[in-house]
């Protein structure tokens, strides 16, 4: 495992163990997280932790990063934020209601503890924009592109905000509508959340199959994607006059619940 050893994993000062905090997943060339967590630390006088990329192809390798000295937090990103679930002792309440982790919290006992931050930051960026917008949520419908972890928590925040919603996927099933089954229309669905990692960087061409001819000045579009920081999908929007909003700001107010999990 390279990226484990080039994060230090095995050398080990026994007179300073830094408080070590990280992010799993795989790629991991789009985050921002360490930068993020990294200038924290440098503002706030934070001189015993560092951030580490820990890139795990395959979740079997995360008991051997359990082992890393000093280890005391970590985010989970794509594509393991449902498959991470067996490797913790016990679920937040958070985590527990929407089925997927991205936060890990070691307990003092050495348990784990799996914590759902995703719910936060999408609830608290996409409230702060409807009132920007003077937007109430229960004048809106919503469609959810894509049913992985990041879409999970997002159909809990808005079931908790009174929105009704679709999942949209490629694959037709009882809970979700097809891409083919927009082209007839896309009705009163006027907020439509892209969860799907579809347009990160470095794909920055690509954006879900939406018939985007539809869009009117109506319509709010809310990409989880965050780099670029205009994704494709925001500009089909943006040029038939719907409002956009990038993840930068979810990512921010989840990072931030992050680390008041860990020193909670």
């Amino acid at each position: 495992m390279p990226r484990l050893e080039s994060c230090g994993i095995g050398i080990f000062n026994p007179i300073l163990i830094m408080k070590r905090y990280g992010l799993i997943g795989f790629p991991l060339t789009h985050s921002f997280s360490q930068r993020y967590f990294t200038e924290k630390f440098a503002r706030e006088g934070i001189s015993d932790s560092r951030y580490d990329l820990f890139e795990l192809p395959n979740i079997t390798a995360l008991p051997d990063l359990l082992k890393l000295p000093g280890l005391r937090g970590l985010n989970v990103t794509i594509p393991h934020k449902l498959v991470v679930l067996p490797y913790v002792d016990r679920l937040d309440a958070s985590a527990e209601k929407i089925g997927a982790v991205n936060v890990i919290k070691f307990e003092s006992d050495s348990s784990l503890t799996g914590y759902n931050s995703d719910y936060y930051g999408f609830r608290q960026s996409l409230t702060n924009w409807l009132n920007l917008l003077q937007r109430t949520p229960h004048e809106l419908q919503a469609l959810v592109l894509g049913t992985g972890g990041a879409s999970k928590a997002v159909t809990v925040a808005l079931a908790d905000l009174g929105i009704a919603y679709k999942f949209v996927s490629r694959t037709k099933t009882d809970n979700a509508l097809t891409y083919d089954d927009l082209s007839a229309g896309l009705g009163d669905y006027h907020l439509i959340i892209n969860g799907s990692p579809v347009g990160t960087y470095p794909h920055i061409d690509e954006a879900p199959a939406l018939p985007y001819h539809l869009l009117t000045h109506h319509h709010l579009l809310y990409d989880l994607v965050y780099n670029p920081i205009e994704t494709k999908f925001m500009q089909l929007g943006r040029e038939r006059g719907a409002a956009t909003h990038n993840g930068l700001r979810m990512l921010e107010l989840q990072a931030e619940k992050a680390w008041e999990i860990w020193q909670g």
